[in-house]
């Protein structure tokens, strides 16, 4: 059982490690083949972050853990929103600015319905995966054209900057794309076997796993991106990152996990986990659009997101162990 803890703590640190050096080294590949800094934030950041949640609930499907799969993406959507804009609006409010936010927001309540509405029959199958990743490619060709349409965007001078800061020679940026997503797989294929052992040993369903220690690890690219962004004053940068990473964790991870295995969902994942990444989506989207005051998460709603979280994972405990 000691070897599995250090599995996963060995996992986690390895896999958060790699996400950022495939990162890293795709961006800087990518602008040397001439993509724009816009397009490099959108879509191969946006892959990067989400990176540990599609390769470890790959993974776990493909070894046949489809609960760690299931509860790996909802449980880093809960993360996302509860802990990490919380924690994150604790320490600094976060502002809305973004007219973006105004069609992102909505796009992910739809999302989290059709993801409902898929865990309903208590199965996903290949045919909802099919849909999952059709939705998916939609939404990045979609959110791709905005993006290429809107001049002056924040993300795009970020991630010019960041380009600029980082700046490396193409074969370094090519060694570290590779080696960041072998070390991706790498360090899934621990985290995985940790969390499957640890799960076996106290007798803990893989759900309950993957919606906890493998959720909140996985998540943790975004947590470190969202607070560095906030403390920058890039409060548009820290909401879409959670935006986009529950998009990409609802449609993409979930999506190839069911490709490659149908997922079982059992009554508690539709009447607990969705439920619960429901109303946290719609309470933040009451939050960002501050119908009685300015646009922002305060610090107090903060609070209410972490509480939240701690409440849902005292549940998860309570009802596990009794």
């Amino acid at each position: 059982m000691i070897t599995a803890f250090f599995a996963i703590a060995l996992g986690l640190a390895l896999l958060v490690w790699s996400a950022d050096r495939f990162v890293e080294g795709s961006a800087s590949a990518a602008r040397h083949f001439g993509m724009s800094p816009l397009l490099i934030g959108m879509v191969i950041v946006g892959f990067g972050t989400s990176a540990p949640e599609m390769t470890v609930s790959a993974l776990a499907a493909w070894q046949g853990n489809p609960g760690i799969a299931l509860g790996n993406a909802y449980g880093s959507n809960i993360a996302n929103i509860a802990l990490i804009l919380g924690l994150t609006a604790l320490i600094s409010p976060i502002a809305v600015h973004s007219r973006v936010l105004e069609k992102e927001l909505p796009l992910l309540t739809a999302v989290t319905a059709l993801a409902a509405w898929q865990v309903w029959d208590g199965e996903i199958t290949r045919l909802d995966a099919w849909v999952l990743l059709g939705v998916f490619t939609a939404v990045m060709g979609w959110s791709i054209w905005q993006g290429t349409r809107k001049r002056g965007d924040a993300l795009g001078r970020e991630m010019a900057h960041e380009l600029r800061v980082h700046a490396m020679p193409l074969r370094r940026a090519i060694f570290w794309l590779i080696a960041g997503l072998a070390f991706l797989i790498i360090s899934s294929r621990i985290l995985v076997w940790g969390a499957v052992e640890i799960a076996h040993g106290f007798g803990i369903s893989d759900l309950v796993i993957g919606l906890t220690i493998v959720a909140v690890g996985t998540s943790l690219p975004e947590l470190a991106a969202s607070i560095i962004a906030t403390r920058k004053g890039e409060h548009d940068i820290a909401l879409g990152n959670v935006l986009g990473s529950n998009l990409f964790n609802t449609l993409a991870a979930v999506g190839i996990a069911a490709m490659i295995h149908p997922i079982p969902a059992g009554a508690e994942v539709f009447s607990r986990d969705i439920l619960t990444m429901a109303v946290l989506t719609v309470s933040l989207f009451v939050f960002c659009y501050g119908f009685r005051g300015p646009h922002r998460i305060s610090r107090l709603e903060g609070g209410i997101l972490l509480l939240c979280y701690i409440g849902y994972s005292a549940y998860l405990l309570v009802t596990t162990f009794k």
